[in-house]
């Protein structure tokens, strides 16, 4: 402001300058003889005739010099006070975008919470509503940029820019606020879509600085805003330390399956007592592959069917699953994985449906499949009603058919599936003819020597899960309060009543200090507890016979090729199953069809597939149509 006054002050002084030195160039010969006849030339006008040239040059001047005086002194002599009301409303705006961005990560923490008891109440799961969390961080992001631009501002314009490197003991801290913006803008810049998708470790590392994130944002807001936020941070911690805990568990993994369309089905013995819905997800750690990286992966079996495993399903793509492959092609006797979960819906109401239309797209076939093990046992129930299923189905080539190998699960036993009604339409779409050389001859099976450290995948918190999960929730929050309450009374007050000051940043750090604590202590007696029946209970499993020779595959058969088939339920997939060439499935011809009066339509795979289905079923064409998605893209 004070730069602005004095360019000010120059041109009016040189204004008054040139006043004065027209009436000094007034009375000789130059002005006389030379300028005078220029100027009436160039300024002649009817109006004024005469008077035109000095009116312009010798009274002009002066009046507009008073006039600039007027609007300077109207501006600039204003009481300070209105300069510091305005100051005050700047910063109060930007306040208040810190404010709702603190809203925002009040519910941050919510949809990456896996074992989640608020999410089910709504329908939700953690990979289903992971959406939110991304949008949740993209508004939060934005807020918290605007806040720390408009304060770096008002520093400015103040001339506090001195308060930006100040760690106040009876205010928040700004360099705090600074450094947990810088950790928040490289979690959200690397998260990015595009990045995520492309440099996938870049994101995954540079996302586990969320703890640091928190801690300095916490010591920005201080004890009394983080009460806002804190129910989500309180369940995420409890959650994460309990994800920890069941990963530090080495699963026992039985086999498995590598099929020619470079995918790979796993299968852990599983504790009888753990079940969970289809679709559900599992998270796998290899060590030798990468020992921090997690990847969640869809459960394909059905914890009816086979009450002593659980399988998952990898589609060897990227270059973690890769690796991955690569270890299990040459054989391996053992091979060390952890687990954490699984995690999945709390119903599946779509398999009481009259018929059940699925529509997948390449890997998106996954969950179908723990859908149809999961109809298979139920069609071997008696009195039991199952829909009739309707696999629609999308690869790109002949190799992916292997896939339907999986619908049924590795056993010596064979399954049983004549009271299912079922029909599959695969359609190829890169390959105009059967392409036998693609098959790339059988599916591999390799079963895993078992050692005495492995232990079956159980449920980290036992058979009443959700009751164990309110028992620690419960007593780590009332453990927290109690240890708050003593520290408050004991430490934190003290000090107060004799009129000193407790650093501000000290009652924060307490806060996170005693959730910790509390945590901790409630989390590992209970999981500890839980462990020991867990163990008890695993030690009853007996060892799961598997086939150890390679199997052929029906896939063979559904591409012209003739093999003999091992199984009745091999041939019935085969004999159930219609191959498209070249073609890509009508999907609004095939939907229009089903006659029945409720039909599910459950899709997973491209985006453009889901739309595509959405908008067929939303139409009002066909009223028994039911529309349900699953997607893996977040």
């Amino acid at each position: 402001m004070g730069s602005r006054s004095a360019v000010l002050n120059i041109l009016l002084v040189l204004v008054f300058i040139g006043w004065l030195f027209m009436w000094v160039m007034l009375p000789t010969e130059t002005y006389k003889y030379s300028w005078t006849p220029q100027l009436l030339n160039k300024l002649n006008s009817t109006y004024f005739r005469e008077q035109g040239t000095n009116l312009l040059l010798l009274t002009f001047p002066i009046m507009l010099i008073a006039v600039v005086s007027c609007i300077y002194l109207h501006l600039y002599s204003k009481p300070s006070s209105d300069h510091q009301r305005w100051m005050a409303k700047f910063r109060s705006v930007f306040l208040r975008l810190g404010y709702i961005g603190n809203i925002c990560y009040a519910f941050l923490f919510f949809p990456v919470t896996r074992l989640s008891s608020i999410l089910p109440l709504v329908g939700l799961t953690s990979e289903s509503s992971i959406k939110y969390h991304i949008w949740l961080g993209h508004i939060s992001m934005a807020l918290a940029i605007l806040h720390s631009v408009g304060f770096v501002i008002y520093y400015a314009v103040s001339n506090q820019m001195i308060e930006m490197l100040e760690w106040s003991s009876t205010y928040v801290s700004n360099v705090a606020g600074e450094i947990a913006t810088l950790v928040a803008i490289a979690m959200w810049a690397t998260s990015l879509y595009k990045i995520r998708r492309k440099m996938f470790d870049v994101f995954f590392y540079t996302h586990q600085l969320y703890s640091l994130y928190i801690f300095f944002y916490l010591l920005h807001v201080g004890a009394a805003y983080t009460c806002m936020i804190l129910p989500g941070i309180f369940l995420f911690v409890i959650d994460r330390y309990l994800r920890f805990l069941q990963s530090k568990r080495r699963a026992r993994l039985i086999s498995s399956r590598l099929l020619p369309c470079s995918s790979v089905e796993l299968t852990f013995s599983k504790n009888p007592a753990l079940t969970y819905n289809p679709t559900s997800i599992l998270y796998v750690n290899v060590p030798s592959v990468s020992k921090l990286q997690w990847h969640p992966y869809t459960v394909v079996s059905s914890s009816n069917l086979e009450s002593d495993k659980l399988s998952v399903v990898i589609k060897c793509v990227g270059s973690w699953s890769q690796k991955l492959e690569k270890q299990l092609s040459s054989s391996p006797d053992r091979l060390e994985i952890s687990t954490e979960g699984p995690y999945g819906p709390s119903s599946s109401h779509f398999l009481s449906r009259d018929c059940l239309v699925m529509i997948s797209g390449g890997s998106g076939i996954t969950p179908m499949i723990s859908i149809i093990r999961e109809l298979i046992y139920k069609s071997s129930q008696p009195n039991t009603k199952v829909p009739k299923v309707i696999l629609i189905t999308a690869f790109k080539d002949t190799s992916d058919l292997t896939m339907l190998d999986l619908l049924l699960p590795i056993s010596t036993t064979p399954t049983d599936i004549s009271n299912l009604d079922f029909q599959i339409e695969a359609y190829i779409t890169r390959e105009n003819n059967p392409q036998e050389n693609n098959l790339k001859g059988h599916v591999q099976t390799i079963v895993f020597k078992r050692n005495p450290k492995d232990t079956p995948i159980s449920a980290p918190l036992g058979k009443s899960s959700w009751l164990w999960l309110g028992a620690i929730i419960s007593s780590s929050f009332v453990m927290f309060l109690l240890l708050l309450g003593l520290v408050t009374r004991y430490s934190i007050y003290p000090v107060e009543r004799d009129g000193k000051i407790y650093h501000y940043s000290g009652k924060i750090i307490w806060d996170m200090f005693l959730v910790c604590v509390s945590v901790f202590i409630a989390t590992s007696v209970i999981f500890m507890w839980q462990k020991k029946k867990n163990e008890s209970e695993g030690k009853q499993i007996q060892n799961v016979e598997m086939p150890t020779n390679p199997t052929n595959s029906p896939a063979g058969n559904l591409c012209g090729t003739e093999m003999e088939l091992e199984s009745l339920p091999q041939q019935s997939i085969v004999q159930a199953t219609k191959v498209h060439y070249g073609a890509r499935p009508d999907l609004k011809r095939i939907l229009f069809d089903c006659k029945a009066s409720d039909v599910g339509v459950v899709v997973c795979g491209p985006k453009s597939m889901r739309h595509e289905v959405a908008k067929i079923c939303a139409s009002g064409l066909a009223q028994n149509l039911h529309f349900e998605s699953i997607s893996f893209n977040w």
